[in-house]
């Protein structure tokens, strides 16, 4: 495969995946939410995982390509197409996971590397590039980690989400909080403030934010997790294992062993957009006071805009409700292996 000339213009012919599939390129820095997002996909029968892209964030690229051969091994999908892309953001140090998910991503609890057995050629934002420009309209687009390989991708050609069905990311904090609330962390937009701005401002068909504002809320619990160990297969025992070191980490957050499926409801809101109960649309900043990075809808809790300047961008769907207990009882289903 190889990087073509310049990106059809946007009035070309578009061709489309049939309406029952989603072909997704899926763009990952391989953690544990990351890892059942990837195996979730794998078993949803209107989802195709087309290629797979590695990036640094939970942990360092090459352990992200480790674990995306691990979880395609444990959903016998060796053959996916996977692309090794950047290990630090465009500007800036990359800041490692490794206190929630693991020296290696996955809980440290396997010691043997293994690598992906079809690794293309291309960088991520290479291969990001081919495939949108090989079928305009046919994939998918799902950013789950740092937005680096997608604004690189933008380097190479800045009207690359056009050719896209849809982008949907993990990533972003909604509208600005209400007064006196605060947010979690959100990881993948605070490693790549630059490469953030350059994704929401770029022009595209549709974009999707689902941030922590609905991620952080979507819980699996200690029940949740004690079925998938129950399940009695390959898939149930692996994620109820990751799970597990997962909580090691959330249970001093809220004093229990639970955690958030922030990018397995990314993974299922693409697929299944009717869980989306609630949205705004509007132009996305990246906004910073010094400390965080976060990307927000330019509006306040009460609909009203920011008190500074801003930016012109693109509307972009901001999920700001979604149905958790339709998502969780189909992702623990899936996870299951039955």
């Amino acid at each position: 495969m190889r990087v073509a000339g310049r990106a059809q213009p946007v009035d070309s012919v578009v061709v489309t995946a049939p309406d029952d599939i989603r072909h997704i390129v899926l763009d990952t820095d391989t953690g544990i939410d990351d890892a059942l997002a990837l195996l979730y996909l794998a078993g949803r029968p209107d989802a195709e995982l087309s290629a797979i892209t590695a990036v640094y964030g939970n942990t360092p690229v090459d352990s992200s390509l480790t674990n995306i051969a691990r979880v395609l091994k444990v959903a016998g999908l060796e053959d996916t197409l996977v692309a090794r892309g950047a290990d630090r953001p465009i500007v800036g140090e990359p800041a490692i996971a490794h206190l929630v998910h693991g020296r290696d991503g996955l809980g440290d609890l396997w010691s043997d590397p293994i690598a992906p057995k079809n690794l293309s050629p291309l960088s991520a934002a290479e291969l990001i590039v081919e495939l949108g420009r090989s079928r305009p309209g046919y994939y998918d687009l799902l950013p789950v980690g740092p937005l680096t390989n997608i604004g690189l991708a933008l380097e190479l050609d800045p009207e690359i989400l056009t050719l896209y069905r849809s982008v949907v990311i993990m990533g972003g904090s909604g509208p600005f909080p209400p007064l006196g609330v605060s947010q979690m962390v959100d990881a993948n937009i605070q490693n790549d403030g630059e490469a953030a701005r350059r994704v929401f401002a770029a022009p595209r068909n549709e974009l999707v934010m689902v941030g922590v504002n609905v991620t952080a809320g979507t819980i699996v619990d200690e029940q949740q997790v004690e079925a998938l160990a129950r399940a009695g297969t390959e898939w149930g025992t692996f994620s109820a294992q990751v799970l597990g070191a997962y909580m090691d980490f959330y249970q001093h957050a809220w004093g229990r062993r639970v955690s958030s499926a922030h990018d397995g409801l990314a993974a299922a809101l693409l697929v299944q957009p009717s869980w989306i109960t609630g949205s705004r649309r509007g132009p996305v900043n990246i906004v910073t006071d010094g400390y965080s990075v976060r990307a927000h809808l330019l509006e306040t809790h009460e609909g009203y805009p920011p008190s500074w300047p801003t930016e012109p961008a693109p509307d972009t769907l901001v999920v700001t409700e979604v149905d958790r207990e339709g998502f969780l009882r189909d992702f623990i289903r899936v996870l299951s292996g039955r």
